[in-house]
């Protein structure tokens, strides 16, 4: 089996391999009572409109508003954020409800992401009227877009709640109880009163499929894809032209002597191979398999709660299961808000281990049964800036304008480097300078002080991106970063790898510096045998192939996994962070001080990542002669990562651009070739001068 049979089988085993517990790692989802970011509050709305928003009252009166801001963050998922405004414009407190930022969960403590939130209170989005950038980017040390896109989504989104009075907001309702009327099965399904939950085993399965969790054999029957899974179907049976239409006439008055003053009763109806009651439930336990999910609060039914029915009124469908619950007395639930069902599933995935996913069922009472006041005049919200309103990301660039002009006017001295290549290696030792103080300037300006280090997780995310739905504006919240990948893009069709591997790198100009002042002072330099070499660079392509895999489950584990560059803990937190990291760190750059670029050769995944599209590259501008490889090895013993093969040629892979072939291809003391030529040129004006004097 070829190579890079054997890295795409790697790939894929270690796609299949991981568990669904690790490929949903580092998400973080947390229920956030509105309370906790509205003090003193003791109502609130259900959370509706687009963003999600509620009134907050105190003591039956209207003070403010809880709000829910969502964007995509770095891990092109949505962090949402729930805060509290008054009617002021001042936030009273803000909370993370959801995120799945890897670099907050592998690297930053996710308490700094927590602070940062927290601190939102007190602000007055319409009095500070600030660039976003200059309030974030120092914000959360190496997670500047991360910051930036929480700030403007919080700014953004109250700066429209408050601003904004032309939007009428559904009003609190109170429950009507209309007089009877007769209706059927049709009519009750028509106008929403009963609403159902219809899944087959193909769309249960296709679930578990997303969660990388396969068929349950052989704990379990595997059904076809087309039978029935579940049939569900509930409604709030308290209303009497719900309840009696369903139930009948006896017992709907039954269910009235059964229910407390005030009460709410629910119905559940199932049909199918799956029982939302469970085959295992006994007196005095809880219903797991399902619960009630109202304003970030869930309710789960007791045996004290339930009573099971035979059969539905005459006329109604015929159920297998038919359960009424009573909702606890003086609980949290409002009949006359929204509310979710979560009917939770599961699958064996050994002899006592199970995997779990859940599917919804949204419900509301309809109008009819409701009596809501006239609608005010109350803040609205949209997610999309208003006319006129510049872009996120525009004023990012805005902002650092100065920066993006330092790094491409450095590009631009990259690339006539390049482009004047035979000239400068003319001149070996003025090139050697200049290659050094750029790498001087990779390291303490790109890396140290822009924080622009490319890595091998930018890749899986630009996958994904591809996969899911491509977003230009989200690449390009972070200029600098934009601009080094469309560069190394650029390169890779010029000079492949060696572009940003050899001189862009911040962690590669760190490597070949301390290497450089530990041969200064004596280090002894260890040469890898090239038989040992060759099989070595493989590591690297098999490691990215991997880690590739394993993003396409998760991208959270996927980063975990890529702590094998060291870059994060090197140049974006800048060794604060864990002893194992640093101690792995000090380890990398500890051996490249023996073996040059020891990483950038055998370990880094990035760099293989660059190398496979590199070997499209059109040009060849590292020239050799035929003779390279047969009359010496000079170029080979001095290449910087040992990218000359014994015969001569050059591997593209491999190639760092460090020049130091060039300078002995046109060095007349070094290449036998020109050395050969000198000579014969000598000889030849011996002769002729021989000649000439006799």
């Amino acid at each position: 089996m070829s190579r890079m049979r054997w890295i795409w089988v790697v790939m894929v085993l270690c796609h299949l391999a991981l568990p669904a517990q690790a490929r949903e790692f580092g998400a973080y989802d947390q229920a956030v009572a509105p309370a906790e970011v509205y003090p003193g509050a003791d109502r609130f709305e259900a959370l509706s409109g687009t963003p999600p928003r509620a009134r907050a009252f105190r003591n039956g009166e209207a003070v403010g508003w809880v709000f829910v801001a969502s964007d995509i963050g770095y891990s092109g998922k949505p962090i949402e954020i729930l805060a509290g405004i008054d009617n002021q414009g001042l936030i009273t407190g803000a909370k993370v409800l959801k995120h799945a930022e890897p670099i907050l969960l592998v690297g930053i403590p996710e308490q700094k992401l927590f602070d940062f939130v927290a601190r939102f209170a007190g602000r007055n989005p319409i009095a500070e009227q600030k660039e976003v950038h200059k309030a974030t980017v120092d914000a959360i040390s190496g997670a500047t877009v991360t910051a930036i896109v929480i700030n403007d989504s919080l700014r953004r989104v109250a700066l429209k709640l408050f601003q904004s009075g032309s939007t009428p907001v559904e009003p609190p309702a109170t429950l009507l109880d209309p007089p009877f009327q007769a209706t059927d099965w049709i009519g009750l399904i028509g106008e929403g009163s009963v609403r159902r939950l219809h899944l087959s085993h193909g769309e249960v399965n296709a679930a578990f499929t997303k969660m990388g969790i396969g068929s349950g054999e052989p704990y379990v029957k595997a059904y076809p894809a087309e039978e029935l899974f579940i049939d569900l179907y509930a409604a709030v049976v308290t209303p009497e032209t719900i309840g009696r239409n369903l139930l009948g006439e006896a017992e709907y008055a039954n269910l009235k002597n059964w229910l407390a003053p005030g009460q709410q009763a629910l119905l559940l109806m199932g049909n199918g191979d799956y029982s939302f009651r469970g085959s295992g439930f006994v007196r005095g336990a809880i219903f797991d398999r399902f619960k009630i999910n109202q304003d970030g609060a869930s309710i789960l039914f007791r045996d004290q709660q339930y009573r099971r029915m035979a059969s539905l009124a005459p006329g109604m469908p015929e159920f297998t299961e038919i359960g009424l619950y009573k909702f606890p007395v003086g609980g949290s639930f409002e009949v006359t808000r929204p509310w979710t069902l979560e009917l939770l599933t599961h699958r064996p995935v050994g002899p006592i281990e199970k995997a779990f996913t859940s599917f919804h069922l949204d419900y509301r009472l309809p109008e009819r049964f409701l009596s809501r006041p006239a609608p005010v005049a109350t803040p609205a919200a949209a997610e999309a800036p208003t006319p006129g309103e510049t872009p996120l990301w525009e004023r990012i660039w805005a902002g650092r304008m100065g920066d993006v002009v330092v790094l491409c006017v450095s590009l631009a001295v990259l690339t006539l480097v390049f482009f004047f290549q035979e000239l400068l290696v003319r001149h070996p030792v003025q090139t050697e300078r200049l290659r050094r103080l750029f790498l001087l300037f990779s390291l303490v300006w790109i890396g140290g002080y822009a924080q622009a280090q490319l890595s091998v997780v930018n890749v899986f995310t630009f996958v994904h991106s591809l996969m899911s739905g491509f977003r230009w504006e989200f690449f390009l919240l972070e200029p600098l970063i934009f601009i080094l990948w469309c560069a190394t893009a650029i390169s890779l069709i010029f000079w492949g790898r060696g572009a940003f591997c050899g001189w862009l790198c911040p962690f590669g100009a760190l490597h070949e510096l301390s290497n450089w002042v530990a041969r200064r002072f004596g280090v002894p330099q260890w040469r890898v045998p090239f038989a040992w070499h060759e099989r070595l660079w493989a590591i690297k392509y098999v490691l990215f192939m991997a880690l590739l895999g394993v993003s396409l489950s998760s991208v959270a584990t996927a980063e975990r996994l890529a702590e094998i560059e060291p870059f994060k803990t090197v140049v974006l937190l800048r060794f604060d962070r864990e002893w194992y990291y640093v101690v792995y760190a000090l380890a990398i750059l500890g051996a490249g001080l023996f073996v040059e670029r020891v990483f950038c050769r055998y370990l880094c995944p990035l760099g293989a990542a660059l190398a496979i599209p590199g070997r499209v590259r059109i040009f060849a501008w590292l020239k050799r002669r035929r003779q390279c490889g047969d009359l010496c090895s000079n170029c080979s013993e001095e290449c910087l990562v040992q990218a000359i093969q014994p015969n001569g040629e050059i591997h593209p892979n491999e190639c760092l651009y460090c020049l130091r072939c060039q300078f002995n291809y046109v060095n007349e003391n070094v290449c036998p070739t020109l050395i050969m030529r000198r000579n014969r040129k000598e000889k030849k004006a011996q002769s002729e001068a021989i000649t000439n004097q006799a």
